[in-house]
């Protein structure tokens, strides 16, 4: 849910978000596709509905936006980047486990 809602954020906060990205030298023509996988992504798993895909994708995207913006020196960088990969490793259980008994993978099944 984290990550949906985060992406959501992005939408509302287009340019600001664009900036942030070209700052940290990755182009800003690639938020339209963070916007995807992490609104996108969220929502898949919080449905229960390609689960192990959507978690597959969340979890490399969480580890490369931890090293490109959250590996910095100061405190919140360092806690920004140690929720991502927490996050990571949740999503990897749902990689391997799949989805709950309430999910739409279980009733296609």
């Amino acid at each position: 849910m984290q990550q949906s809602l985060s992406g959501l954020g992005k939408i509302f906060q287009y340019s600001s978000n664009a900036g942030y990205m070209e700052s940290m030298g990755v182009s800003s023509a690639l938020l339209p596709l963070a916007i995807l996988v992490e609104f996108g992504g969220g929502f898949l798993v919080l449905i229960g509905l390609q689960t192990r895909l959507a978690a597959f994708l969340l979890f490399g995207f969480s580890l490369v936006a931890a090293v490109l913006f959250h590996s910095g020196s100061d405190m919140n960088s360092q806690i920004m980047f140690m929720k991502n990969i927490s996050m990571a490793g949740g999503l990897l259980a749902l990689v391997i486990f799949g989805a709950g008994g309430l999910s739409v993978d279980k009733k296609l099944k």
